[in-house]
């Protein structure tokens, strides 16, 4: 399994971005996807996660801001981040526990 995410930029506090992440590998349905953050200098931290059957959990930090959803036909996984606040600034990570993409930076001003 390939992972690539695509998505981050810069934007102001209170705006919005879409993250991507494209996967590759004939498993990709039965995966449990997840997005990590690291800010810098900081450790990587989870965001959240969407299961194979659409459940999903979020970091407290970002649960009703973010939501995190999955096309399984596109092998797709997407990260919606709303209302976002300097704190959101990082590198972002989609992951199936296995496989990590490459990180797409987000940097949020105030």
């Amino acid at each position: 399994v390939q992972l690539q995410a695509s998505g981050g930029g810069s934007v102001q506090a209170g705006g919005s971005l879409r993250l991507s992440c494209a996967a590759s590998g004939s498993a990709f349905s039965i995966n449990t996807l997840a997005w990590y953050r690291q800010h810098p200098g900081k450790q990587r931290e989870w965001v959240a996660t969407i299961f194979n059957y659409g459940s999903t959990r979020y970091l407290g930090s970002v649960k009703g801001r973010f939501t995190i959803s999955r096309d399984n036909a596109k092998k797709m996984v997407y990260l919606e981040m709303n209302s976002l606040i300097p704190d959101d600034t990082a590198v972002y990570y989609c992951t199936d526990g296995t496989h990590w993409g490459q990180g797409t930076l987000v940097t949020v001003s105030s």
